[in-house]
């Protein structure tokens, strides 16, 4: 009798386990359940589709339920894991459209039910006009709400990655937006000049923003705030999400960082036989060597594949992680990899960092647009540890190279030396990564 593998969860890590175990295992019987309507889609791409960019939310699907169900994986969407027993080896399920519950045996277990908004247990933020956007049904029940209400004021409260993007989104629609943010500047992942830059980016394409500001509560009208009042038609939260880990510990799976589920390289969990991947589950930075949360849906589809393979039979591992992301906020292009200054020195490094200012291309190339690389080593080695980046196009995705540099515990002379294409379309004859490597060798 063939095995049954049950897959908890929808998009990158689930479908990407469900996919590569189908493939080394044929015989394996696969049921992945989804609470949602869509499964395999980018949440990446939801910023773009509330500005409207993207017409649809279908455009952002990349595999259907139906494709999935073709290559003999039984996707019930709509259908929401409510416990599991793993001594028994049963979960239950509630079926979300008919009100029903039952149960499902299973023989393997993936958990992949990502992250949850992080949402401030403060008065009012439980309101229907106050919106998480993590996944796509999220971002459709967003766009309904908006077209109701049709708003003449948001106010994103919080300004990681998801919350700018959305702050400009908004924006774009001719929409008054203010960001709050209780920091001292925006983007609280970067380091606080970084930081800065992108404050004064947001309030050059008429984004209010007010920093140093908590929010305290949320009315039918308003956000009140530390620093006062904010009038308010819809409500966005920009403040960060956490693993959606509550099923699997529930159930009795060790959990850790953020309350992420525990797993190891292979990415088993604590009990055999059942694995998870993704935005529910902890991971470790490969630079600091510590125990790392990383809610990516690079990070999710790389973990799902490394579950799926070993699930199926095969043998792999998941290197960890680097942090590595990039974003666009206006026309400034915001990358970081590895640790910030803050960051290394939490982790115990003797940090030193030097940020400098170039082009993005030969400054004489009507394309040039200006850049800043801030680059942050160990004192004593030269070992690289971190890069951000902001500027016009062709800024951001230069952290790649740092990635590389960083994953092959490479120094700032390794970068100094590395021999990176010269075009002046592309970068003055000084790369401006290896300007900063520059300037950091002389201080090291």
């Amino acid at each position: 009798m063939a095995q049954r593998l049950l897959v908890v969860g929808g998009d990158a890590a689930g479908m990407s386990a469900a996919t590569r175990a189908r493939r080394l295992s044929p015989d394996l019987e696969i049921v992945a359940v989804e609470r949602g309507r869509f499964t395999s889609y980018s949440a990446c791409g939801i910023p773009y589709l509330i500005a409207g960019s993207v017409t649809a939310t279908d455009d952002l699907v990349v595999r259907t339920p139906a494709e999935f169900r073709a290559a003999r994986i039984d996707v019930r969407i709509q259908h929401e894991v409510v416990g599991l027993d793993l001594d028994t080896r049963r979960a239950e399920v509630h079926n979300l459209v008919h009100g029903r519950t039952f149960h499902l045996g299973f023989d393997l277990l993936h958990i992949a039910t990502g992250a949850r908004p992080v949402r401030p247990d403060r008065p009012g933020f439980e309101l229907p006009h106050v919106h998480g956007v993590q996944t796509l049904d999220d971002a459709a029940r967003l766009l309904d709400d908006a077209y109701r209400r049709r708003p003449r004021r948001v106010v994103v409260v919080g300004s990681g990655y998801v919350g700018l993007e959305v702050a400009e989104a908004f924006k774009s629609r001719r929409v008054e937006v203010t960001v709050v943010e209780a920091g001292a500047e925006v983007m609280p992942s970067l380091d606080p000049e970084v930081g800065a830059r992108i404050g004064k980016a947001l309030r050059g394409m008429g984004i209010q923003v007010m920093v140093s500001a908590e929010a305290t509560s949320v009315t039918e009208t308003a956000v009140q705030t530390s620093a006062g009042d904010v009038p308010a038609d819809l409500v966005i939260l920009g403040t960060g999400v956490r693993p959606d880990s509550r099923l699997g510990a529930d159930a009795g799976l060790e959990t850790g960082l953020k309350g992420g589920l525990v797993v190891d390289r292979q990415q088993r969990s604590s009990v055999p036989g059942v694995w998870a991947a993704g935005d529910c589950c902890q991971t470790f930075n490969l630079v600091s060597g510590q125990p790392s949360y990383q809610a990516l849906g690079t990070v999710a589809n790389k973990q799902g594949r490394v579950a799926g393979i070993n699930i199926g039979g095969g043998y792999t591992t998941f290197p960890g992680v680097l942090g590595t992301a990039v974003t666009r906020v206006c026309d400034l292009e915001i990358g970081r990899s590895g640790l910030t200054e803050t960051e290394a020195g939490r982790a115990g490094f003797a940090a030193v960092a030097e940020t400098i200012e170039s082009t993005t291309a030969a400054g004489y190339m009507p394309e040039a647009r200006a850049t800043i690389v801030k680059l942050v080593a160990e004192r004593q080695t030269g070992r690289l540890l971190g890069a951000q980046t902001t500027g016009g196009r062709g800024s951001a995705k230069r952290v790649d190279v740092v990635a590389a540099c960083l994953a092959a515990r490479l120094t700032v002379d390794d970068l100094l030396g590395l021999d990176l294409g010269y075009a002046p379309p592309f970068s003055p004859v000084w790369d401006p990564l290896q300007t900063a490597a520059r300037a950091l060798a002389d201080r090291i």
